[in-house]
């Protein structure tokens, strides 16, 4: 079996007519180029168990890493990325997350600080001929359970730029969201890690969770 085959048999399964009642896991992308990828342990299992709360969703709490060139990437409807520092993917690797993500799967990365200049470039050699574009807050993924009507909330302050959502669109389907000055994956974790309020770190989560509610419904 191909590995766009089991992918799709795989995501059949999870996305079947029983909506959330089918158990799936997340995954961390680990990559190579010495930027810290494993940033905010505690960030995704928080994320995780407010969707299973929240959104009656069923994944599990057991957080898979993945490398960019894994044949078990195609395992994971869902990944995510963070870090603050240089990112490097080879051909290899950059074809399989390309082949990844158009065969239905779904990248998120989210700038934990100092990513910016490394993933953009990086991103160029997944997706050569489609650029990052600015989600405008009119986007479904801002219009999940979790309304928000000014687009992607600002948790952190970072270089006080304003928080804006990016996407890469493969044949009008959005595979790809860049979350940049905002830092929800800070939002996730433990209150006492950050010190956030709770009522960002209730901005970071719900924001999430709209996240994991698109690409477990429109997305596909």
């Amino acid at each position: 079996m191909s590995y766009f085959s089991r992918f799709i048999l795989i995501l059949l399964v999870l996305l079947s007519a029983n909506g959330y009642s089918q158990s799936y896991q997340i995954a961390l992308l680990k990559y190579n180029g010495g930027g810290d990828w494993y940033a905010n342990p505690t960030a995704l299992p928080n994320l995780v168990r407010f969707c299973n709360k929240n959104l009656g969703t069923n994944i599990s709490e057991e957080i898979a890493t993945v490398g960019a060139n894994d044949i078990d990437l195609f395992n994971y409807p869902f990944i995510h990325m963070t870090g603050h520092g240089n990112v490097v993917f080879s051909p290899e690797e950059a074809e399989n997350l390309r082949n990844y993500m158009i065969g239905g799967g779904f990248l998120h990365i989210d700038d934990n600080y100092g990513m910016d200049p490394f993933i953009r470039i990086e991103i160029m050699k997944v997706f050569p001929n489609n650029k990052f574009v600015e989600l405008p807050p009119s986007h479904p993924i801002f219009d999940q359970k979790y309304k928000f009507s000014k687009g992607l909330p600002k948790i952190h302050k970072h270089d006080g730029k304003r928080a804006q959502a990016f996407g890469i669109l493969h044949e009008g389907r959005l595979v790809c969201l860049y979350t940049y000055e905002t830092d929800l994956g800070d939002g996730w974790e433990d209150a006492p890690v950050h010190g956030d309020s709770p009522e960002k770190r209730a901005e970071a989560l719900q924001m999430g969770a709209n996240i994991i509610q698109y690409v477990f419904t429109e997305h596909h």
